[in-house]
């Protein structure tokens, strides 16, 4: 499923996003959407989206054509994220006419903090097992951690030893 265009030389991943609705009855908000899911792209899923689940108060809706790219820039991100207890892909989305729609997704710690940080709509979700692989491959050749640098402090080998012969 993985797929890298010649042209553009970014490794990309197909996916498909699946997105939750859940009504309320209560005065203050009447639905709440988030993601609840991202699942490999495959031949089977037909490019437009659609409602895979219907309950009375619960609706999800699988949105498929989704990529992840990585990018060297953001190689330290994903070391972060493959790293942590729980990697996650973080999908950002737009409320469309009543509707929530999904418009980029990262593996990125920076990049998804980034997109919280400017109050988008960004929700993680559980990364796919079968992408570590292909996220490790990608960090092993383009992650180099920044040595550590040493911290200098004053010394005290020349107090008091001024003026005195």
């Amino acid at each position: 499923m993985s797929d890298t265009a010649p042209t553009t030389q970014v490794p990309r991943y197909l996916v498909a996003v699946i997105m939750e609705r859940v009504t309320f009855t209560n005065r203050w908000a009447t639905e709440r959407w988030e993601a609840k899911g991202v699942v490999p792209d495959g031949a089977a899923f037909d490019k437009g989206e659609r409602v895979i689940v219907q309950e009375e108060r619960l609706t999800q809706v699988l949105f498929p054509g989704m990529t992840i790219r990585l990018r060297r820039d953001e190689a330290e991100g994903y070391y972060y994220n493959i790293t942590s207890p729980q990697p996650k892909v973080f999908v950002m989305w737009r409320d469309d006419d009543g509707s929530a729609r999904p418009v980029q997704l990262t593996v990125s710690y920076h990049e998804g903090a980034r997109w919280m940080d400017s109050e988008a709509h960004v929700d993680g979700v559980p990364l796919p097992p079968e992408l570590l692989p292909w996220i490790g491959a990608f960090v092993a050749e383009h992650y180099r951690p920044e040595p550590r640098k040493k911290v200098k402090y004053a010394s005290n080998k020349d107090r008091g030893r001024m003026g005195h012969t």
